[in-house]
């Protein structure tokens, strides 16, 4: 009740403060495109429940197209580019927050697809309200960018990227309170202003050059489909181990490898096998670390 009350106070706060930088922008977006001033896309909300996420159009319009932004996209216009950068095409999420559809502090909304493959994850996440900004989104203010550079830009973002933000979503919501929620919008603030302190969060993952098809053994089939077998509250903490990359060297490589030692490490812990290794129900755990190794000591 008492984050209901605050998300109800700062948003309508907020909104009043930024209403003449909307009116601005939304002057900007009528004079350079043709098109409404509002993006509407539906997103999973709490409980699984489907809402309208608002956004400021920063696309031409009625032009078809993947939902995900990968990188350069020929659609956004100029003042798109703009407003994605310094963010302002989020603020009118505040009235999301208004309407109760989202907190200013939670898992950021993510597309009924997503959470259809990582089911088990969303399952945790959603039994709170998405929100405007998490450590999360932080980490991966400058999302895009980092997508540009990798040779199969959607692979990367769901067995790299999602995984881990779900690892940092999961972390947070384990310890979340009053005074982190209002730490993490403050943090919002300055990284809007300073793209470069988001690397407080931890370094982003590097991605690879290399086209997946063309990895040595490391890309197998299946590895990274959607957590099915984790449970929620109770598995929390191996989630939380299974999803972490390998640390000090976030290069591709090490990040499957470091995925497949956890889950055996986890698997011996456990009665079932955790859901990196059901792919393959004949594999056990200990050929599938040694499988990996191998391929290491190969390359």
């Amino acid at each position: 009740m008492v984050k209901r009350i605050v998300d109800i106070l700062i948003s309508a706060a907020l909104l009043g403060i930024a209403s003449p930088v909307l009116m601005l922008a939304s002057i900007l977006i009528v004079l350079t495109s043709p098109g409404p001033v509002l993006f509407r896309q539906v997103r999973m909300g709490r409980g699984f429940e489907p809402f309208e996420i608002l956004k400021l159009r920063t696309m031409a319009h009625a032009q078809a197209g993947l939902a995900y932004t990968l990188g350069p996209d020929p659609r956004i216009t100029p003042i798109g580019k703009w407003l994605r950068r310094t963010k302002l095409d989020e603020l009118p999420q505040l009235w999301n927050v208004l309407r109760g559809d989202m907190s200013l502090v939670g898992p950021r909304p993510v597309l009924p697809e997503l959470t259809d493959e990582f089911r088990e994850s969303y399952s945790f996440l959603l039994r709170v309200r998405p929100g405007l900004t998490d450590p999360a989104s932080l980490k991966y203010s400058q999302e895009t960018r980092l997508l540009e550079q990798a040779a199969d830009p959607m692979h990367f973002f769901k067995t790299v990227v999602t995984p881990d933000k779900l690892r940092i979503s999961f972390e947070y919501l384990a310890q979340a309170n009053l005074w982190t929620d209002c730490t993490t919008m403050m943090m919002t603030a300055v990284i809007c202003c300073f793209p470069s302190m988001s690397r407080i969060y931890g370094r982003l993952p590097e991605a690879s050059a290399q086209s997946p098809e063309n990895l040595p053994e490391i890309e197998m089939e299946g590895v990274f489909e959607a957590p099915r077998a984790i449970g929620v509250e109770s598995r929390l903490e191996s989630f939380v181990g299974i999803t972490s990359p390998a640390a000090g060297n976030e290069c591709a490589f090490s990040h499957h490898l470091a995925h497949l030692e956890a889950a055996a490490e986890d698997a011996s812990r456990h009665t079932h096998s955790p859901w990196i290794l059901l792919h393959n129900p004949v594999l056990d755990t200990e050929s599938a670390t040694a499988d990996a190794k191998g391929g290491a000591s190969g390359l």
